[in-house]
């Protein structure tokens, strides 16, 4: 709102200056109607602007001015002196407001009403008493010509690329002290100016998000449907062509999404969802990108009716049923295609979702969909950087030359440095810098484009995207310029990894690479969630034997698991390992899991687990560190006894121990399950005793173990001290523990308290006994 009431303010300013003199006209000629509109629509903008700042008191007064203006274009009032005098006055009070108005000050209204009844016909003449000039704050603001502005950013971009010539051509030789100081100068002044400029182009994107409250309200009444928005990232700033370029793509995709998204009140409630459907609109930054979401609860797309949909134009179903889902996914975007069956005012005329992405294409960006059927859709719009500078790194792959936004790179590090160790993971590098780990991505092979003859190390870049980091490797790193980015053609910006094009001082066309872009491209997932092998050779090894995962275990042996009892590999502190309750057990997201290991756990600052599941119980594993993906053959020479090794195989001449997942589970599983343990009722324990000490050791084996009986329940096993009441065995069969280590007699059934085994295996009998 502040923004609004200073452009308020600027604009009254600058149309009473220009219409000091029009009134002053207009009286000595009445019939000048050029110059009685351009004071009836002065009046009328205040009016109107007054509303929506609620600013009542200048409301009242350009209201009665635009009465009375309305009357004389009607004819009905004639622009005599005393009425002249009146709008004058009028005018002169407006201006007294909005200086007032902009220094903070209040101005008394004691004057107004003897000003608006100066407007009526036969009113007593206003005198004009010459009045000092208003106290005005001096103006913080300009209003400037669009094109003016385009002419100051190219001015800009050609300073910055003269200067970025000058710097390398005085790099090339021996430079004097004073020119280098006096050229660090110039670069310094140019980028200030370099930011002003720019900023004088952007608009905060809420200039495009203003318009959707009341189109999603009139689009949802007109379909019968309840939508409630939510606008999200509204201080966001985008160059202003772009705000007016996203328009109708930005329209027509939510509209789609209220038509085509989200179902009616009925159909939500059939499906569970309430009756509301809810639509989020957002905007943030990613790097050198800004990113805008589209998102609705409602159906997602149906991939199924879009191929019966395209099979009816006459497009051969079996090539579209054999894309893989993305593919599929992206049928949406098929020109001439919709999924209505009925045309409407929103949709149903096959004019849509191609349009949209060309659109955006035309301005370098691109459109990537999120589907999840039956619960909603996800479409993110990722605009690139276009007629602005940015401070980049220019690398070479491949014997060719790419800018990187610097504000994405975390550091540069070389790969021979001591601190960094890449290693393969399932045919994938991985990079490991001072502790951390990272997937590493190749740039020549990203491009792919064969990498120049050069032994020499790498340079590795630390990407941050937003969504987590990754390592891009180049084969060196050249320089570090100020660029101009332009949108590239659309068939390049539409390969997912480029976010513009530049042209440096050497005169040859550089691509800005978009880091985000890549990470997509190659099939990153920092979620670690729905993770798919696509790679067809792997598919089809899969299909031969049984998928493992080799690894170091902490003894140093190489050892194998099933990939299929693998949720996940996680590095933990060694502060969260401890051993408690009898065993080494780890906190991992709030749990506490079961710790099995064959190596010494202690004194490891860091360690990596394998969380192993089995669709009920989970357990991890310490290992030393996760190898590579493997698929064992089909021969297995079976170890000679049970144990945590199931047996042997030959992985590449060598011999790889296969971890006993059954063992691993049944040694190391925390036992339970409510509803299934057999309950046992601790009864006579007047001490405590048994409770303290026994309860652990019973819970530990499966049971359930209660002081009281739950109403309704009947116990499994009662276990009693040795004088507890006989009435028990009524309810279950009973272990009684006696003091003694001897038996009583041959009568006596009694379990020594301290004998473990003796007592287990007792609960077992009797449970088992009931049973039968």
């Amino acid at each position: 709102m502040d923004d609004l009431l200073q452009e308020f303010i600027a604009e009254t300013r600058e149309t009473l200056e220009a219409l000091s003199g029009e009134i002053v006209a207009w009286e000595a000629q009445p019939a000048d109607r050029a110059r009685l509109d351009a004071i009836f629509r002065f009046v009328h903008t205040v009016k109107g602007s007054c509303g929506f700042l609620d600013l009542p008191r200048l409301g009242r007064l350009s209201h009665s001015a635009e009465d009375v203006l309305a009357q004389v274009r009607e004819g009905k009032r004639v622009p005599d002196r005393p009425l002249v005098n009146a709008v004058l006055a009028i005018v002169d009070r407006i201006g007294e407001l909005v200086e007032a108005i902009d220094s903070g000050t209040s101005l008394p209204d004691s004057g107004d009403e003897l000003l608006i009844s100066a407007l009526e016909e036969g009113a007593e003449e206003i005198s004009q008493a010459s009045q000092p000039a208003l106290s005005r704050a001096p103006a913080r603001s300009v209003r400037l010509n669009v094109d003016l502005l385009d002419r100051m950013m190219s001015g800009m971009s050609d300073m910055v690329l003269a200067r970025n010539e000058l710097a390398r051509r005085l790099r090339g030789g021996d430079i004097d002290p004073t020119i280098e100081a006096a050229l660090e100068r110039l670069s310094l002044t140019v980028g200030e100016m370099r930011d002003t400029v720019t900023r004088t182009r952007m608009q905060k994107i809420d200039a495009l998000f203003s318009a959707l409250p009341r189109m999603v309200r009139d689009t949802a009444a007109g379909l019968g449907k309840s939508v409630t928005l939510h606008v999200e990232g509204s201080d966001v700033e985008l160059d202003r062509e772009m705000i007016e370029m996203m328009r109708d793509p930005l329209v027509h995709i939510v509209r789609n999404a209220i038509d085509h998204g989200i179902e009616t009140p009925q159909d939500r409630r059939a499906a569970g969802k309430r009756e509301n459907g809810r639509l989020v609109v957002s905007a943030r930054q990613s790097g050198n990108q800004i990113i805008i979401e589209i998102t609705d609860d409602g159906r997602g797309i149906d991939t199924e009716r879009l191929i019966r949909k395209l099979v009816a134009n006459g497009r051969d179903e079996a090539r579209l049923r054999a894309l893989s889902e993305r593919a599929k996914l992206e049928l949406v975007f098929e020109a001439g295609l919709s999924s209505k069956d009925q045309v409407s005012e929103v949709s149903g005329r096959g004019v849509g979702m191609d349009i949209v992405r060309a659109s955006i294409e035309q301005i370098g960006g691109r459109v990537d969909l999120d589907n999840m059927p039956g619960k909603g859709l996800r479409l993110a719009i990722h605009v690139p950087l276009t007629l602005s500078i940015i401070s980049a790194i220019v690398v070479g792959a491949g014997g060719q030359r790419f800018a990187i936004s610097r504000q994405a790179i975390e550091e540069i590090v070389t790969d021979q440095a001591d601190a960094i160790r890449i290693d393969t993971i399932g045919g994938a590098k991985v990079l490991s810098v001072r502790g951390r780990r990272m997937p590493l991505l190749n740039l020549c092979e990203v491009l792919q484009i064969p990498r120049a003859k050069n032994d020499g190390p790498r340079m590795i870049s630390i990407v941050n995207i937003g969504e987590g980091s990754y390592a891009l490797a180049a084969d060196m790193v050249l320089d570090n310029e100020e660029l101009v980015i332009k949108p590239a053609s659309p068939a390049v910006m539409s390969t997912g990894v480029y976010a513009g094009q530049t042209l440096p001082d050497s005169g040859l066309p550089m691509l800005l690479l978009d880091c985000a872009g890549i990470a997509h491209v190659a099939g990153l997932d920092f979620n670690r969630e729905d993770e798919q092998v696509e790679d067809d050779e792997e598919v089809v090894d899969a299909e031969l034997g049984m998928p493992a995962l080799m690894f170091c275990d902490l003894d140093g042996v190489r050892r194998a698991v099933p990939l299929a009892a693998v949720d996940r590999v996680e590095q933990v502190d060694g502060d969260n390992v401890r051993f408690a309750a009898g065993r080494f057990r780890v906190t991992i997201d709030g749990r506490i899991l079961p710790l099995a290991a064959q190596g010494e756990i202690e004194g490891r600052s860091r360690l990596n687990v394998l969380r192993l599941k089995d669709g009920a119980n989970e357990v991890s594993y310490a290992i030393d560190e996760a190898l590579d993906i493997i698929v064992l053959p089909e021969e297995l020479v079976p170890a000679r006894e049970p144990g945590p090794i199931a047996g042997v195989a030959l992985i590449d001449d060598e011999q790889v121990e296969l971890l006993d997942i059954l063992w691993v589970f049944d040694e190391h599983a925390d036992r339970g399950g409510d509803d299934v343990a057999p309950l046992c009722l601790i009864a006579g324990d007047k001490d405590g005793w048994m409770a303290s000490f026994v309860r652990p050791l019973l819970e530990t084996a499966g049971y359930r173990v209660v002081t009281q009986l739950p109403a309704g329940e009947t116990p499994a096993v009662v276990l009693s001290a040795s004088d507890a009441p006989a009435e028990l065995a009524e309810k279950a069969p009973v272990v009684r523990l006696r003091n003694r280590r001897a038996a009583a007699g041959a009568g006596d059934d009694s379990v020594y308290r301290y004998d473990r085994a003796g007592l287990l295996s007792a609960l077992e009998a009797r449970v088992a006994g009931k049973g039968r």
